[in-house]
């Protein structure tokens, strides 16, 4: 007699992504953790700066959405010390805070995105969707591209900048600005072409954080931010990199 055996394929086990929610209100973080774990994710909360060290080996969170008022060490410090220990997990920065200037310092100092308080969990979760998207997306071998634009130097693979050969410290979100620019160079980019192409906005956002960023280049990479001679503002659209000139040259290495 020959008996069929029907073999039943193991269900694939699919991995949760991990958000760490630091916030010291508990409000805030049950809201938090009951929309993101409707939305499928595996979330801890902690209240307080210093606890976030204590969470990272255990957790090994995929993102962290960090408050900017909090006790024990501010969301910008944590920003700062893990960016200083080389952790470069995605961080999206809560802040109650209206000035631009506040929201900027957090993006500044590592942070990959911001929300304003109140908003909506669901916008928050699409600005996380966002976030995590944008970082499984960056290519696992460097971009090996050269951009001159006179004096200025922009090597896309070292992450590098050099004008009249100093080299030039950007934050990651300037040196993002400014690569992305150099890809569309003398192309006219809307603010929110900028925004959907570098920090991956596919709605309406804040466009003054484009601007506040704008400012912050020039100011590093321009003899006269109020003249530029690199970045351009095309009044009542956006902003364009200034087109190449009969020695200006945009290479890729072998």
């Amino acid at each position: 007699m020959l008996v069929q055996r029907t073999w039943k394929r193991r269900p694939t086990k699919v991995t949760k992504k991990k958000v760490l929610i630091v916030d010291d209100e508990p409000s805030i973080s049950m809201l938090l953790e009951f929309n993101l774990n409707l939305a499928g994710y595996e979330v801890r909360s902690v209240h307080d700066g210093l606890a976030v060290f204590d969470t990272l080996k255990p957790f090994r969170p995929d993102l962290i959405v960090l408050d900017l008022m909090l006790p024990k060490m501010d969301g910008i410090e944590v920003c700062r010390e893990l960016r200083r220990r080389g952790n470069a997990v995605p961080i999206v920065m809560l802040t109650a805070m209206q000035d631009v200037t506040d929201r900027i310092a957090g993006l500044d100092n590592g942070a990959d995105d911001y929300m304003t308080k109140p908003f909506s969990p669901q916008e928050l979760i699409s600005r996380i969707q966002a976030v995590l998207r944008r970082v499984q997306a960056q290519p696992g071998q460097m971009e090996e591209i050269n951009y001159d634009i006179g004096p200025l130097h922009v090597d896309l693979g070292r992450r590098e900048v050099h004008l009249n050969g100093s080299a030039i410290e950007l934050t990651p979100k300037e040196f993002e600005l400014l690569a992305f620019l150099c890809r569309h160079r003398g192309k006219v980019l809307s603010r929110q072409q900028l925004l959907q192409g570098v920090w991956d906005y596919h709605f309406l956002g804040d466009t003054r954080i484009v601007d506040v960023h704008i400012s912050h280049l020039r100011d590093k990479i321009e003899r006269s931010a109020r003249s530029p001679e690199f970045i351009m503002t095309v009044r009542n659209v956006g902003y364009k990199l200034a087109g190449p000139g009969p020695h200006d040259r945009k290479s890729a290495l072998a």
